[in-house]
């Protein structure tokens, strides 16, 4: 059987049955949780202190009603990160490729600050859609230029933008990987060199799980910050 680069992506699947549900289930388990002592342990301090740190930032720009919220984003951002970087381990799986998952974090999400919006300050949500001072002959073009881009190029740039990064980040690694192995027989330092890029991207890859995990709950959060 002919394998591809893109199979790799492919929800893997033991007698029949998909394991993408435990792909997503496994980060849930990795969490410490408090316990009954005065005194946490170290790795449980430092988590605790990455949550606070975390939701202070990302809830200062927003006013209470939105603090709400908190502890949803918090949580999506925890899973997020932690299924991005399991998924750079060897024979492993990342969900997060998959578009399909994505947009269903995505768009759900998405729609509730929109909603939040139109039923809490419907004028003030509904003048997003025309800057003010205008030209009375762009109004209808701006009109519709904004509702695609608030119906439409939303929901979309939170979806894609975290499959195409984590997409074409594994492609490049294994691109890299594929080219030393074949060259380790045949010219040892060029090897060694692209082993030595190998090492430098998969360190950069591992920030770009972070970061794309980060820039996906911070849009949610500009959004919820221009409803509430």
């Amino acid at each position: 059987m002919n394998l591809t680069f893109f199979d790799q992506f492919l929800s893997p699947s033991l007698m029949g049955i998909p394991l993408i549900a435990l792909a997503i289930m496994i980060p849930w388990m990795m969490f410490l949780t408090s316990s009954n002592r005065w005194l946490n342990n170290r790795l449980m301090t430092l988590q605790m202190w990455f949550i606070n740190r975390f939701t202070y930032q990302l809830m200062q720009p927003i006013n209470l009603n939105g603090h709400k919220w908190a502890m949803i984003l918090v949580a999506l951002m925890l899973f997020l990160i932690t299924m991005n970087l399991l998924g750079l381990l060897p024979y492993t799986f990342t969900p997060t490729t998959q578009l399909s998952l994505n947009m269903a974090f995505a768009i759900p999400l998405w729609l509730t600050t929109i909603l939040i919006g139109l039923l809490n300050q419907p004028t003030t949500a509904l003048a997003h859609l025309l800057p003010e001072g205008t030209p009375t002959l762009l109004v209808p073009i701006l009109i519709l230029i904004e509702t695609i881009s608030l119906f439409i190029i939303r929901p979309l740039a939170l979806g894609v933008r975290l499959t195409a990064n984590l997409t074409a980040g594994h492609l490049l690694m294994q691109l890299i990987a594929t080219a030393a192995f074949t060259l380790i027989n045949i010219m040892p330092t060029v090897a060694l060199l692209t082993s030595l890029i190998l090492f430098l991207l998969t360190i950069l890859e591992v920030a770009v799980a972070m970061i794309q995990a980060y820039v996906f709950v911070l849009l949610l959060s500009l959004y919820l910050q221009e409803n509430v």
